[in-house]
């Protein structure tokens, strides 16, 4: 998950969020047993693209390099009141480019009080 979704940019996935960090969160899925459930999202995706109704619910987007999430789908399941593009990170953007996300959710949060 790690080489797919890092930073396009970066050759490795450790070049993209340091081997320490790369390790510590590997460990922490096998030693919890929490693989399964933080991967269940991705098999559930494929079944993805039947039409959902809005939940209304404000939603704030950050897409990072790698990520694929097109606004005009976004915005039909999605109250989106907070877009934002990134030219660094990735995927795993808490990781890759903890001080962009950080301020991203702070700015949604601060839109939706």
């Amino acid at each position: 998950m790690f080489h797919i979704f890092s930073n396009p940019a970066k050759q490795l996935p450790e070049d993209a969020v340091g081997r320490d960090a790369l390790l510590t969160n590997v460990t922490i899925y096998w030693l919890t047993g929490t693989l399964a459930s933080s991967i269940r999202i991705y098999k559930e995706s494929q079944q993805w693209g039947a039409p959902l109704e809005s939940s209304g619910v404000p939603t704030g987007c950050a897409l990072f390099p790698g990520d694929g999430t097109v606004r005009a789908i976004a915005e039909q399941q999605n109250n989106v009141v907070h877009w934002s593009e990134y030219d660094r990170g990735g995927h795993f953007a808490a990781m890759e480019a903890p001080d962009l996300l950080a301020v991203d959710v702070r700015e949604f949060f601060g839109k939706v009080r």
